[in-house]
């Protein structure tokens, strides 16, 4: 059964935003993953939602989602990420 990443992001600095978009789909294809979604907030309907942009990528399985989160590649460019997720 495949299994989905979503990423609710803040981003502060717009050009290592870019940098880390660029170099993501490298690491993703290791794992069979396909990004199905990224852009940018436009409107909340109901509640709140503080974050600048939203990203959906579909891994065949769990397990793929864990290794590729605890990759080498993908960790190289996540050490500027923070929790709740922002961007430098």
């Amino acid at each position: 059964m495949s299994a989905c990443v979503i990423g609710h992001i803040t981003v502060r600095d717009e050009e290592k935003w870019a940098q880390y978009r660029a170099q993501v789909p490298a690491t993703l294809a290791p794992w069979g993953a396909e990004l199905l979604f990224r852009g940018k907030v436009d409107s909340v309907l109901a509640g709140a939602h503080p974050h600048t942009d939203t990203v959906v990528i579909r891994f065949p399985d769990g397990a793929a989602v864990a290794a590729w989160y605890r990759s080498p590649a993908y960790q190289a460019l996540i050490r500027c990420a923070s929790r709740p997720p922002t961007w430098c």
